[in-house]
């Protein structure tokens, strides 16, 4: 069931050193029982494949996050964590195609090969899949962290309807709910918003203007957009008089949730080695909202 790497990446130059324990379960082996609980059927087109090292390498952790950034990386390593699942690419593209890059010999793909390397790390993408489950992994998590769970429409569960405020406030109470440093909103502050879209990472301007357009809409709480597509789109809808408003989050913190959701899901079902979420940082940040202090890199 399992579908090839990804075209470009060489597992063998990837392979882990040192054998774990002989109980220890292989990656490839963790991967055919998500398959089976997922609850949805594997396609064979998909981007959730190994993207890095030996599929048949024996599983010390599990360590789950929203995107295998070179950060988390180390952090799993320290953890003791040998398979990291993301939900997003590891190498800077959907289908994390490594040939250009490779013939470029790229120092940031270097520095993240080479990190991969060292420590027996296998990367494998859980992105589908997880959204494909019903309900949808990413937006269960999401719904939960936000505290929406009884204000979600039964009809779509993209939408809600909040006890009245304004989109200053709903913005504010969204980023101290989430931890977001760097959250951006388009419209009237003193607008007096309810109706709430939900649209986590990037579906793209279409899944953006048929939310927004929608008449059980007044603010879109978005992850990212294309900002000549959706943000221009929303702002003329603002002076055109319309009731519309955005709240952008950033793609990490508006599916985080949803990969928290998912180690939660794992540990009910993968007994054999420990099951860790490691968040992603957020990149972004403010000269009012300046980034903590990192932790010690793993070199």
């Amino acid at each position: 069931m399992i579908s090839p790497s990804v075209p470009g990446l060489c597992l063998a130059a990837l392979a882990p050193r040192g054998a774990g324990s002989v109980n220890a379960p292989t990656a490839r082996q963790v991967v055919e029982r998500i398959q089976k609980q997922v609850g949805v059927p594997w396609r064979e087109t998909t981007v959730d494949t190994f993207k890095a090292g030996d599929p048949d390498a024996p599983v010390k952790g599990i360590a789950v996050t929203m995107m295998a950034t070179l950060d988390v990386l180390q952090r799993a390593a320290r953890a003791g964590c040998t398979l990291v699942i993301t939900h997003e690419p590891v190498f800077y593209g959907h289908f994390d195609r490594l040939d250009d890059l490779q013939k470029e010999g790229d120092p940031v793909l270097a520095a993240k090969l080479d990190l991969i390397h060292r420590h027996g790390l296998v990367v494998w993408r859980f992105h589908d899949h997880w959204h494909l489950r019903r309900p949808d992994g990413i937006l269960t998590g999401m719904v939960r962290a936000l505290g929406w769970e009884r204000h979600q429409s039964p009809e779509d569960p993209l939408l809600f309807t909040l006890p009245e405020t304004t989109l200053a406030s709903l913005a504010a109470r969204i980023r101290d709910r989430l931890g977001i440093r760097a959250l951006r909103v388009v419209g009237d502050p003193n607008l007096g918003v309810a109706r709430v879209g939900l649209a986590p990472g990037a579906p793209g301007f279409s899944g953006h203007r048929r939310i927004l357009r929608s008449d059980a809409v007044q603010v879109m709480v978005m992850g990212e957009g294309v900002e000549w597509e959706t943000i221009p789109y929303a702002a003329d809808a603002v002076t055109a008089g319309m009731h519309k408003a955005l709240i952008i989050l950033g793609h990490i913190p508006s599916e985080q949730a949803g990969m928290e959701e998912c180690a939660r899901w794992l540990k009910g079902f993968l007994t054999q080695v420990p099951v860790k979420f490691i968040p992603a940082r957020e990149p972004f940040w403010t000269p009012d909202a300046p980034p903590a202090k990192k932790e010690r890199s793993s070199k």
